[in-house]
């Protein structure tokens, strides 16, 4: 490569690594991230993966070579993320909650070269390595400092931290073109293996700015991570804006409602991002009123709609401005931000498209639909993805007409306000008509209070083809008269909309980012109207 070339690139490209290089160099000594016992500033971090990215280059590892990293949240995660960015590999998060099969195949199709695993996961990993005929190299980070073998599936291990200890800490230089590929991010798949989604350097770049810009944030921020960093949600529109505006990034391995009450209060957290039903254990916590939450400037949910009883409550107990994140892996994954001065008067819509994303609604012929028509959402804008690894034909019908077709469906209401109705597949067929099921869930929540986890689906029914059935998680130490809520839902919705009956379980099943598992539950009570005379 000429030497203007290199020059002409580390000038003007946008890469996600020189976002961490920038802060580093104009705010070295603000505190970046805390781990537990780890407290490290920008000039401390950027040095180490500085050190980790350059001993990646010395062991041969080249631009567009792959990475796989099967690591619960940690320092150590986003220190091999930030590395793999700035010499040009691909980072491929493992979702931990896959099973061994599909981080083979993953790991297959990716054609990853090396693997970066925490200690606590050698087990797990093990047999998906030994499938792999592409992994060369096995680095161990430290994990919950669980015990392992010298070992795994034939392979030598090297300590994560030994890997890197006697490498330059200068800032490599290596061309990274702007659309190269950062991440391969695997959607869960139902019935199939997930599909790699192509994440470039411009696309997260600009989305990181997007959420920066959005959500106002800045230096002094300080933001807890405990949504699973190998999810596009917490890396992409939490952790990589914060780097980027040189925040600070409290590293939590999960979520204890009273741990996370304690951090707020000890380390004056300005910005949390949690699931609805986080939110609901926090006011359920019994000294909730006596916490000192003052700090807090933004609180941030995603997966669904918080329920207008819950959304008040917090509102008032937590006293900040929050903020719903609608999008997809695809998106990178922010589209939509549904905003503080909206969340009591539109309850229950998805917001107003971010900066950089344009929405629209479009029928089944490609024709764009007028305000309050419903049809499917999409999108155009450069935060969309490149691909979907080694599928074609899978890109080219997402991308058909020259949009992002999302599989979403909803409407923009006449304040141009996004309304969410459902994925295409979870849309319920039910005696001639079509019931999102979103619409069903926001009104059983309404109409209980008890009910503090709700889902509905269509299961097969002799007469109504798909009957709507909800299944509930009552709250602790409740009980839910289900006739009763079956009854108010047909007052707050069409009385149709309303479930045919209403299963009360202990748990519902939920991927490792909390999403529930529609598939799952359909399978599960398949055969429930064969049982009933409904």
């Amino acid at each position: 490569m000429a030497t203007s070339e290199l020059f002409d690139n580390l000038i003007h490209r946008i890469n996600i690594g020189d976002s961490l290089t920038r802060s580093a160099y104009r705010n070295p000594n603000n505190l970046a991230i805390v781990d537990r016992e780890v407290r490290l500033s920008y000039q401390e971090f950027n040095l180490w993966v500085n050190r980790m990215a350059n001993a990646l280059l010395a062991r041969g590892y080249r631009g567009g070579d792959v990475l796989a990293l099967a690591s619960a949240n940690s320092v150590e995660f986003l220190v091999t993320y930030y590395a793999c960015a700035k010499v040009g590999l691909v980072c491929v998060p493992i979702n931990l909650g896959w099973r061994p099969d599909e981080v083979g195949y993953v790991l297959g199709h990716s054609k990853a070269r090396g693997i970066v695993i925490e200690s606590q996961l050698m087990g797990a990993i093990a047999p998906a390595i030994s499938q792999s005929k592409e992994i060369q190299e096995v680095i161990v980070a430290k994990g919950t400092y669980v015990a392992h073998d010298e070992t795994i599936a034939g392979h030598k291990v090297v300590d994560f931290e030994a890997f890197s200890k006697d490498a330059s800490s200068d800032e490599p230089e290596e061309k990274v073109g702007d659309r190269d590929a950062l991440t391969y991010l695997y959607t869960s798949g139902t019935t199939s293996f997930p599909k790699g989604v192509i994440g470039n350097h411009a696309a997260i770049y600009l989305e990181s700015m997007t959420m920066a810009l959005e959500g106002r944030f800045a230096s002094d921020d300080r933001f807890v991570a405990m949504m699973p960093m190998f999810h596009t949600a917490q890396l992409n529109c939490h952790c990589t804006p914060a780097i980027m505006v040189g925040a600070t990034i409290y590293v939590e391995r999960g979520f204890t409602a009273g741990r996370l009450l304690d951090l707020i209060e000890t380390e004056k957290i300005t910005q949390i991002f949690g699931l609805p039903m986080m939110y609901g254990e926090m006011l359920d916590q019994p000294d909730i009123a006596s916490r000192d939450l003052s700090s807090l400037r933004r609180a941030l949910y995603a997966m669904a709609p918080m329920p207008e009883a819950q959304l008040k409550k917090c509102i008032e107990v937590f006293n900040c401005g929050f903020y719903l994140l609608f999008g997809q892996t695809e998106m990178s994954p922010t589209t939509t931000i549904f905003r503080p001065e909206h969340q009591l008067t539109h309850n229950g819509a998805v917001g107003t498209p971010v900066v950089n994303v344009w929405v629209r609604i479009m029928d089944e012929a490609g024709n764009f639909l007028p305000q309050g028509t419903q049809g499917e959402i999409v999108y155009r804008g450069p935060h969309t993805m490149t691909g979907y690894l080694n599928n074609p034909e899978a890109t080219d019908e997402a991308f058909r007409g020259g949009w992002f077709h999302s599989g979403d469906v909803g409407h923009f209401d006449s304040d141009g306000i996004l309304w969410f109705a459902d994925r295409n597949k979870d849309v319920i067929k039910t005696g001639g008509e079509n019931v999102a099921s979103i619409e069903v869930e926001r009104a059983i929540y309404a109409a209980d209070p008890n009910i503090a986890e709700a889902v509905v689906v269509g299961l097969r029914h002799q007469r109504w083809s798909e009957a709507i059935t909800a299944v509930v998680v009552a709250r602790p130490g409740t009980t839910i008269d289900t006739d009763a809520a079956i009854a108010k839902v047909k007052q707050i919705i069409d009385p149709y909309k309303a479930p045919k009956a209403i299963i009360v379980v202990d748990a519902l099943p939920k991927t490792s980012t909390g999403k529930i598992q529609k598939n799952l539950v359909r399978k599960e009570f398949d055969h429930f109207y064969e049982r009933t005379t409904e």
